[in-house]
C-alpha cells in the first residue's frame, strides 16, 4: 500500500508535465493516453483524481473517447467524486449510454447531483425510461420533480434546453436589495448574465441585465430598470427557432416561459452554440442520406441497417434514370459515342443540381429564402445555369469532337449540357421548396429527387437530341 502511494506522486508528475496531453495539432497524444490507461490498470486513483481535476469537460470527454471500452468505466470509479459528470456529454450517444448503464445508479445519481440541470437532463435524456426512473429516485424530492418536469417537455424543445437556475427577484426590490440577495444565497447559477424580476405567483414581468443593475445606486427601484420588452421563449418553442432568434437579436441569455407566462428556466449563449452545431451536423448529415443518430461509435451492422433503405430508395431512382438509356437502345449500338458521353452530360447536370440544392436548403433553414424572394433567386439560379452550360458546353462540345472526330457531335452534347444545367439549377431550388411546402424536410429527401431529374433529363436531352441530329432510329 506504501509503495502505491509512493508511486502516486511520480505517476501524477508523468501524467500531467512529462506528457502534455495534446500535441501542436490539438490532437491528443497517445503517450497520454497510455500514460491514464497504465494508471487505470495498476489502480492509481491518486495520479487519475490529480489528472481529471485539471482537465476541463471538453478534454476529459476527449479523453475518455480515446480510451479502450473497459477502461472508461474504470476511470469513472478511480476518480469517484473528482469526476465531472458533464464530460459524458462530450461523448457519442452510444459511448455515454453504455457508460451509464455499466455504472450504479447510485454513483449516476450523484454525478447528476453536481451538474445544472440542462446538462442533466441531457445526460439523462438518452436512456430509456425505466433507467432513467431508477436514478431518478435516487435524487431529493425537489431536483426530481424539476428535472421530470424538464423530461416530459417535448425532444428538441426549449423546456430540454433550458436550465432551471436562475435568480427570480421580488418586482418591489432596490437595486441593493438584489445585490444582497445574490450575495447572501448560496446557490446560484454558475453563470449568469441577467436577473427576473416575477410577481408573487412567479409570473415574469422583465429583466435586468447585470450591467445595467451594478451601474445604478442602490436606491433605485428595480422596477425602474426593467426591461418589460425582453425577448424570451416558450418552453415547448423549437430549439432552431431559438438559436435564429439569438443569433438575430445577438442574444447571451433569454427567459423561458410556460404556457401561464411564469418563469421556469433560463437558455444561455452556450446552449444555443450546442443546437447550431447539431442542427447543422443533421442537415449534412440529411443531405448524404445518413440518419442523423448515426455516430462514430455505432457497430457496423447498425450502420448498415440505417443506411440500407435511403440506398434502396437511390437504387429504385436509378433504374428509372436507366430505364430512358433502354428507350435508345437502337441509337446507342449504331453510335458507341453516345455510350461513352452521356454520363457526361448526366453528371455535370447533377453536380450543378447539388450546388442550388445545398445552398436552398441552407437558406430554407435559415428562413433566408422566403416567398418574398423566391421568384427573383427562382430566376437568378436559373440564369447561373445558363451562363455555365454555356461555358461547359463550348469546353464539353470541343472535347467530344477532339476526341471523336464527328464535328456534328460537340454541337449535340453542347446543347444536352444547357438544357440538364438549366434543369439541374432549377430542380436544385424548386424541389427543396416543394418539399417545404408540403411541410417535409428538405435536406433528406432532396437529394434523390435532384439526381433523379438530372439523370433522366441529361440522358434524355442528349440522346434525343442526338436522334434528331444524326437522323438515328
Amino acid at each position: 500500500m506504501d509503495e502505491h502511494m509512493d508511486g502516486a506522486p511520480s505517476a501524477e508528475a508523468s501524467v500531467l508535465d512529462h506528457v502534455p496531453m495534446r500535441n501542436e495539432d490539438g490532437e491528443i497524444r497517445h503517450e497520454f493516453v497510455e500514460e491514464v490507461a497504465h494508471a487505470i490498470e495498476a489502480g492509481d486513483s491518486a495520479a487519475l483524481r490529480a489528472c481529471v481535476a485539471e482537465l476541463h469537460e471538453a478534454d476529459l470527454g476527449d479523453l475518455i473517447g480515446a480510451l479502450a471500452p473497459d477502461h472508461r468505466v474504470r476511470l469513472v470509479e478511480l476518480t469517484g467524486h473528482d469526476f465531472d459528470f458533464s464530460a459524458l456529454n462530450e461523448l457519442d450517444e452510444g459511448v455515454r449510454e453504455e457508460i451509464l448503464e455499466e455504472l450504479p445508479p447510485e454513483t449516476v445519481a450523484e454525478g447528476v447531483r453536481e451538474l445544472e440541470s440542462d446538462d442533466a437532463v441531457e445526460l439523462l435524456e438518452t436512456l430509456d425510461e425505466a433507467e432513467q426512473e431508477e436514478i431518478l429516485e435516487k435524487l431529493p424530492l425537489q431536483e426530481r420533480v424539476a428535472l421530470e418536469r424538464s423530461l416530459l417537455y417535448p425532444e428538441n424543445s426549449a423546456g430540454r434546453r433550458m436550465q432551471t437556475e436562475f435568480i427570480a427577484v421580488p418586482q418591489d426590490f432596490t437595486v441593493g436589495q438584489a445585490i444582497d440577495y445574490m450575495r447572501e444565497t448560496p446557490d446560484l447559477p454558475d453563470r449568469f448574465y441577467e436577473i427576473y424580476v416575477v410577481d408573487k405567483d412567479q409570473h415574469w414581468q422583465g429583466a435586468v441585465s447585470l450591467d445595467v443593475l451594478l451601474r445604478a445606486r442602490r436606491p433605485v427601484a428595480l422596477a425602474e430598470l426593467t426591461d418589460e420588452d425582453r425577448r424570451r421563449v416558450s418552453v415547448l418553442e423549437d430549439q432552431e427557432e431559438v438559436a435564429r432568434m439569438f443569433g438575430k437579436y445577438n442574444l447571451v441569455a433569454a427567459p423561458v416561459l410556460d404556457t401561464q407566462d411564469r418563469l421556469v428556466g433560463v437558455i444561455t449563449v452556450d446552449d444555443v452554440v450546442d443546437v447550431i452545431e447539431e442542427e447543422a451536423d443533421e442537415d449534412l448529415k440529411a443531405l448524404g442520406g445518413v440518419n442523423s443518430d448515426e455516430e462514430l461509435s455505432d457497430t457496423v451492422f447498425t450502420i448498415a441497417r440505417a443506411r440500407f433503405n435511403w440506398l434502396l430508395v437511390n437504387l429504385a431512382t436509378a433504374f428509372l434514370a436507366s430505364s430512358v438509356l433502354g428507350l435508345f437502345e437502337g441509337q446507342l449500338e449504331k453510335m458507341v459515342a453516345l455510350a461513352v458521353l452521356a454520363p457526361i452530360v448526366a453528371s455535370q447536370g447533377g453536380n450543378a443540381a447539388t450546388q442550388t440544392m445545398t445552398v436552398a436548403v441552407r437558406a430554407l433553414a435559415t428562413r433566408e429564402l422566403r416567398s418574398s424572394n423566391a421568384w427573383r433567386v427562382v430566376m437568378r439560379e436559373g440564369l447561373v445555369g445558363l451562363v455555365n452550360g454555356l461555358a461547359f458546353a463550348l469546353i464539353t462540345g470541343i472535347a467530344a469532337v477532339a476526341w471523336f472526330k464527328i464535328p456534328g457531335l460537340g454541337i449535340v452534347i453542347g446543347l444536352a449540357i444547357v438544357c440538364n444545367l438549366v434543369a439541374g439549377a432549377l430542380g436544385g431550388i424548386l424541389i427543396p421548396m416543394a418539399l417545404e411546402r408540403v411541410r417535409a424536410d428538405p435536406a433528406v429527401a432532396s437529394g434523390t429527387f435532384v439526381t433523379t431529374v438530372t439523370d433522366v433529363v441529361g440522358f434524355f436531352s442528349f440522346l434525343g437530341i442526338a436522334t434528331l441530329w444524326f437522323g438515328l432510329r
